[in-house]
C-alpha cells in the first residue's frame, strides 16, 4: 500500500504495493496536489454547518503516503474565488520556512519539492498568518512516510488515521482561539464522528477483528490542546514517537502528543467488544474526541484497508 508516482487532486490517495531491494532501487518522485477550498462543512452528526478552511474540501485534508527517500512535487492552488492567503506547511520537510511554506494569495499557484528523510507519520498545515485561525479552521492533515526497511515494522493488519483538533464556535474570533475556548475536541473534523455510544445521530465506527495488529496513525493538529491517547478496555501494544520505528515503546496505557505533533499506534485486542479512544483529559474527551474501536469476527473486509485508512 505503497504510494507510488502518485497525484493527489481533489480525491483521495490511491495507493498501489511496489516490493524494492534498496533505497536507490526505488526511490520516486512523488506529485502531491492540493487545492486550498473555503467551504462549509458538517462539524457535527446532526449536520451543523460550518464556515472551513481546507485541503480539497475536507478535514482532514487527503492522506499523502509516500516512501522514505522519495522526493515529493508538491503544489498548491489557492482559487482566485477565495477570500484568504494560504498556505503549506509539512513536517516531514527540511525546506526554507519563508521561501517554500510561504503564502499565496488568491489566484495564485505555488510548488515545491523535498525529500523524505525520516518515516513516520507527520502533521500537514497552512502556515499563513494568523496560522493559529487557519489551524482552526481546517486547514490540516497527515503525511504518511513508510520506512526504506520494509521490515521495520510488524505488519498491520489495519491501519486507521485519526486527527484530533478543535472547533471554535465562532471561526472568525480570534481572541477566543488565544484564549482556547473551545466548543469541541475532535477526531477527523466532527464531535462524536465514530461515537454512536455517546450520540445517537453517529453512523461511524473503527472496525478490526480479535487479534489482529491495527495501526492507528494519530495526528494532534491543535492548535491549542495536548492529547493524552488512551485505548479505553485496552492497552497499545507499540507506541512509535512520530511513528519511526527506531522510536519504540511496549505496552503503554497512554501516550501525551502536543499539537503539532504525531505517533503510531498498535492496538491488539484478544476478545470481541469494543475499545474507546479517547483523550484522557475528560473535558475534551466528553466534549467529542471519542472513538469506538469494534473488535468483531464478521469485520468487513476491507475495513481499514485501501481509502479506508480514513473514515470519512
Amino acid at each position: 500500500m505503497l504510494g507510488r508516482k502518485l497525484s493527489f487532486t481533489f480525491a483521495a490517495a490511491c495507493l498501489a504495493a511496489v516490493t524494492f531491494s534498496s533505497p536507490a532501487a526505488w526511490a520516486e518522485t512523488v506529485e502531491v496536489k492540493l487545492v486550498a477550498k473555503e467551504v462549509d462543512l458538517p462539524i457535527d452528526n446532526k449536520g451543523t454547518m460550518a464556515r472551513m478552511w481546507t485541503f480539497d474540501g475536507q478535514v482532514p485534508g487527503p492522506l499523502v503516503r509516500v516512501r522514505q527517500g522519495d522526493t515529493i512535487e508538491f503544489t498548491l492552488s489557492n482559487p482566485d474565488d477565495n477570500k484568504n492567503s494560504h498556505s503549506m506547511d509539512f513536517h516531514a520537510a527540511r525546506v526554507d520556512v519563508l521561501n517554500e511554506f510561504g503564502s499565496i494569495k488568491p489566484g495564485e499557484t505555488k510548488t515545491f519539492t523535498f525529500t523524505a528523510d525520516y518515516p513516520g507519520v507527520f502533521f500537514y498545515h497552512c502556515g499563513s498568518d494568523p496560522m493559529i485561525q487557519h489551524i482552526a479552521r481546517g486547514m490540516f492533515g497527515a503525511i504518511i512516510v513508510d520506512p526504506a526497511d520494509e521490515d521495520a515494522l510488524p505488519p498491520a493488519d489495519r491501519e486507521y488515521l485519526l486527527v484530533q483538533s478543535e472547533i471554535y464556535e465562532n471561526p472568525e474570533d480570534l481572541g477566543a482561539m488565544m484564549a482556547n475556548e473551545w466548543k469541541h475536541v475532535v477526531f477527523n473534523g466532527q464531535a462524536f464522528k465514530y461515537d454512536p455510544v455517546h450520540d445517537p445521530n453517529a453512523s461511524r465506527y473503527l472496525e478490526a477483528a480479535p487479534g489482529e495488529r491495527v495501526r492507528v496513525y494519530f495526528v494532534n493538529a491543535g492548535p491549542n490542546e495536548f492529547a493524552s491517547f488512551h485505548p479505553i478496555a485496552g492497552i497499545w501494544d507499540k507506541v512509535y514517537l512520530s511513528g519511526n520505528p527506531e522510536n519504540e515503546m511496549t505496552g503503554l496505557q497512554s501516550f501525551t502528543v502536543g499539537p503539532g505533533d504525531a505517533a503510531t499506534f498498535d492496538l491488539i485486542s484478544p476478545v470481541e467488544g469494543a475499545n474507546a479512544l479517547v483523550t484522557h483529559s475528560m473535558r475534551s474527551a466528553l466534549s467529542g474526541a471519542i472513538a469506538v474501536m469494534m473488535f468483531s469476527n464478521d469485520v468487513a473486509d476491507d475495513a481499514g484497508k485501501g481509502d479506508n485508512i480514513v473514515v470519512r
